[in-house]
């Protein structure tokens, strides 16, 4: 799998490009987010954050703004980039 390449840090352009499979198109969603200045090739202060974490931290990071629970709460599976809750549901 190609993303499987762009995991670690540093790596945010890359690893988008891989999931979107275009260059052009990931830089024009990263200056959407505001994760990149508007020439295309200086991070911003919110890039840099990002790019300094992993995928399974933006993973993480994502599940936990959605859910308010701590990202630490978060268990990840890198095959599908995606997060589970390690809390059970209790039933009522």
């Amino acid at each position: 799998m190609a993303t499987q390449k762009a995991m670690g840090k540093g790596q945010l352009v890359d690893r988008l490009a891989a999931q979107v499979g275009d260059r052009g198109m990931a830089i024009g969603i990263l200056k959407k987010r505001g994760d990149l200045s508007s020439d295309g090739k200086t991070l911003t202060a919110k890039g840099k954050k990002r790019d300094a974490m992993t995928a399974e931290q933006r993973a993480k990071d994502r599940a936990s703004k959605a859910t308010g629970k701590p990202a630490s709460s978060f268990s990840y599976n890198a095959s599908t980039n995606r997060t589970k809750s390690l809390t059970k549901n209790k039933k009522k």
